[in-house]
């Protein structure tokens, strides 16, 4: 098999942008423009162990309470469920 692929690039990777799967006027985006957590992992950084089992990320954390509080969910659980199966 010598020569040039006759594939095109694109089909051999899948390309996925969340940016094109999340309406632009989802409530979800409106939140994100205004809450900045971008600083949230260094302030309680000395709160966290380097020892054992790794923990779920602060920013992870809040941003799951805000769907929860905004979508009515409350339950731990279903806002598990809710993330997971939500790309927003």
């Amino acid at each position: 098999m010598t020569g040039p692929r006759q594939e095109a690039q694109c089909a051999l990777f899948y390309e996925f942008s969340i940016e094109d799967h999340v309406p632009t006027d989802h409530l979800l985006r409106s939140i994100d423009r205004f809450v900045d957590l971008s600083d949230l992992r260094k302030h309680l950084a000395p709160f966290y162990s380097s020892t054992g089992r790794p923990s779920v990320d602060p920013e992870l954390m809040i941003r799951m309470l805000l769907v929860g509080y905004t979508m009515g969910i409350r339950s731990e659980r279903r806002r598990c469920e809710e993330v997971h199966l939500n790309l927003a």
